[in-house]
């Protein structure tokens, strides 16, 4: 709520961008206008603004919501829950839609039910359009426009940073994780009844890592990182590729954990978060008690103010390629970058300001999207929009760090 105010508050007088909160809750949403008001000193926000009472459990009330709008934005979750009513309200009765999911089940389910339905209603539905996975997506297309030439494959090391007060994440992602481990069999049935081409391997192929390891790049040990970014910038390549004939660029996604401290830490946690996720009783157990089972890590009360001022992200991007002139059908790679996305508290402060200006761009540049409505990744309905642009002033600054070098 308050990054859509301060984002309405810095537009153009006369831009026409009128907005209001939905939600079950009168008094929750006259409450979290009134957090607004006091943090951004706008006393008129808990008069002008406007309530509209609507419940996903309740269809009727959503398409009133959406009759009401242009667009949508979706913060709440799990959505393999809460989130479909709302896609399929927007659909059937002409609002575009934007969420910040990072649950690769609900995103390319919604892909695969709704996608035709979308296109020919001229709707926009875009997931994942939070930290989960706009740094992820928008940073490799980065980094291809930033290479002179083809480039090739792209490896991304997520870390964060917190301050004295350390750091915190609301039980609402962890609840999504849980759902989502212990369901990864869906995802898998739905991907086979999709029934995914693979896509081209254009140069040399990008050689996997372990499931644990020591990262030269970094200076410190990394995994795979489990949330959406590799389900997503699949998906945008796939788009790039198949629509735009465009030369896909391979990705994989890891998370630096730092020395070895960590890492034991890490090996126990992870060991019995899969075990858990395995049994109903389990689950149960760590969605009551997310802070025990996560080591404090997530809470039902989430981050403190100083907690997310203290918090803050960076992805750095490893990418390489081919230079002008050169064919990836002879020869090894032979130029490289590195890239870098940074922006401030993940959770509560990079995801509104991703949310607010994919919505935005949406909004201001729609001739600048894919001809067609339908269901999109950011970085497929972004692509030739000025978001990164958007981005970089509004906090999330993408950064060359290393030119291309042959």
């Amino acid at each position: 709520v308050q990054e859509v105010a301060r984002a309405a508050a810095a537009a153009a007088e006369g831009s026409g961008l009128r907005w209001a909160v939905a939600g079950r809750s009168r008094e929750r949403l006259e409450a979290a206008l009134g957090r607004a008001a006091e943090a951004l000193t706008q006393p008129q926000l808990t008069t002008d603004v406007g309530i509209i009472i609507c419940d996903v459990s309740d269809p009727e009330s959503l398409a009133e919501m959406c009759k009401q709008t242009t667009l949508v934005l979706d913060c709440v979750g799990p959505y393999r829950f809460y989130g479909e009513a709302v896609v399929k309200a927007c659909v059937e009765n002409g609002s575009h839609f934007i969420d910040i999911s990072g649950e690769p089940q609900f995103l390319e389910g919604m892909q695969f039910k709704y996608d035709s339905q979308a296109a020919e209603k001229g709707v926009y539905i875009i997931g994942s359009s939070g930290f989960d996975s706009i740094p992820a997506d928008l940073g490799v297309l980065f980094t291809r426009n930033s290479l002179k030439g083809t480039l090739t494959a792209v490896e991304s090391f997520l870390t964060f940073t917190s301050g004295p007060e350390g750091t915190c994440i609301h039980d609402g992602t962890w609840q999504s994780a849980i759902h989502g481990i212990a369901d990864e069999g869906s995802l898998r049935k739905l991907r086979k009844k999709v029934g995914y081409k693979p896509l081209p391997v254009v140069g040399s192929k990008l050689k996997k890592r372990g499931p644990l390891f020591y990262s030269d790049e970094l200076k410190q040990y990394s995994i795979p990182f489990l949330g959406s970014d590799a389900s997503v910038v699949r998906r945008t390549q796939r788009y790039l590729h198949e629509s735009l004939s465009e030369s896909p660029v391979q990705y994989a996604a890891y998370l630096a954990v730092g020395g070895l401290a960590s890492v034991i830490q890490l090996m126990f946690a992870g060991l019995l978060f899969f075990l858990l996720t395995k049994f109903t009783f389990g689950r149960n157990l760590m969605i009551k008690y997310p802070s025990f089972f996560s080591f404090g890590y997530f809470t039902k009360e989430g981050p403190t103010q100083k907690q997310m001022e203290g918090s803050s992200f960076s992805m750095t991007f490893f990418g390489e390629g081919y230079s002008e002139g050169q064919s990836p059908e002879q020869g090894k790679p032979n130029v490289k970058i590195c890239t870098q996305v940074t922006g401030p508290d993940a959770g509560y402060v990079a995801t509104p300001i991703a949310m607010v200006q994919a919505g935005l761009t949406l909004l201001k540049e729609t001739s600048l999207l894919p001809k067609s409505g339908g269901v999109y990744t950011p970085g497929a309905a972004f692509s030739k929009t000025t978001l990164i642009e958007r981005l970089n002033k509004n906090g999330i600054e993408f950064a060359i760090i290393s030119k291309p070098e042959a």
